[in-house]
């Protein structure tokens, strides 16, 4: 399958990497994030639609697995490059900020396999470029998983909050970028992908996000931190942008009302993560939770986003 031969690239160039890992900054968090790191790299070959991805383009992911707030530039199908930027100042610094309209975040496996080939799915549905925003991987949610937080993320995900510090005190790159001009709130929302997304969103036009899993948490906190920071640019946003979720119903702030929330038949992990008052607005007949294309039981990405577009404005 496309999709194996794709993650076998990608762990052969990662594997090529190992030098620098021990070389970074901060050799300890490396080595003991690796295997966490390895292991999230599988499931997003269970969880995602790899095979959407070239072998030298999840090469060139590899090294990023568990760039944590990275910004990727996701083309459709044979149009260009995935463009990688280490951060927010990076992308903003870059030439490529208008070219998306379109924001996704995936979240089961944490890397920037996933997120990308998450982002080429939407991207192919919009035939337009996405901006996808890496979860990542750190010392925070290795913690927070330890305590529960990968199968009950909706609940336990305050304490990857908790755990950030370790985070902040052993990254081995600090952006600078603030989200607000309100410092407290950065600090309470310390969370790296969740800083990106809110600048993202405060600074460029997004007319759809779409999440998948714990991707939609992300988007929640982000979207309920603007609209404590900023209720005009909020209420802007609300009133243009889409929002689609898929495998996890989560609660968005009041001004965002036009929200699709997609969810498999069989997917009782995201019914599990899900707020159990949110009805289904598309429910995938047969699909579980995984979005890979070659696996039986999957949603398929491209089509539900094409399917949830066509839906009136709410």
């Amino acid at each position: 399958m496309q999709s194996l031969a794709t993650l076998n690239a990608a762990q052969t160039s990662r594997l090529m990497t190992v030098a620098t890992q021990v070389n970074a900054p901060n050799p300890a968090r490396e080595i003991a994030l690796e295997l966490p790191r390895q292991r999230n790299a599988l499931l997003d070959y269970l969880f995602y639609d790899l095979r959407v991805l070239e072998n030298h383009e999840s090469a060139d992911l590899a090294p990023h697995y568990a760039a944590e707030g990275a910004v990727l530039l996701v083309h459709p199908t044979d149009r260009a490059e995935i463009a990688v930027f280490q951060d927010y100042d990076a992308f903003r610094a870059s030439m490529h900020t208008t070219e998306a309209k379109a924001l996704a975040v995936a979240g089961v496996g944490s890397s920037a396999l996933g997120a990308a080939a998450f982002a080429r799915n939407v991207a192919d549905a919009l035939d337009a470029p996405v901006l996808a925003v890496v979860s990542g991987y750190g010392l925070s949610d290795l913690l927070a998983e330890a305590m529960g937080g990968f199968f009950w993320f909706g609940a336990m995900n305050s304490v990857r909050h908790l755990f950030e510090m370790f985070d902040d005190m052993t990254r081995p790159h600090h952006s600078t970028f603030a989200f607000s001009a309100k410092p407290v709130l950065d600090q309470l929302r310390a969370s790296f992908d969740v800083k990106t997304v809110i600048a993202l969103l405060a600074g460029h036009d997004i007319d759809l996000i779409v999440g998948h899993s714990k991707g939609n948490l992300v988007i929640s906190e982000a979207l309920f931190a603007l609209s404590e920071t900023d209720a005009t640019r909020a209420a802007a946003l609300a009133a243009k942008t889409r929002i689609v979720t898929i495998g996890a119903k989560i609660a968005m702030p009041r001004p965002f009302h036009d929200i699709v929330d997609v969810m498999g038949e069989h997917d009782g992990f995201g019914r599990m993560n899900s707020r159990p008052d949110i009805a289904d607005d598309i429910t995938v007949p047969g699909a579980g939770h995984h979005t890979n294309t070659e696996l039986p039981g999957h949603v398929d990405v491209t089509n539900v986003v094409a399917q949830a577009l066509r839906l009136p404005r709410r």
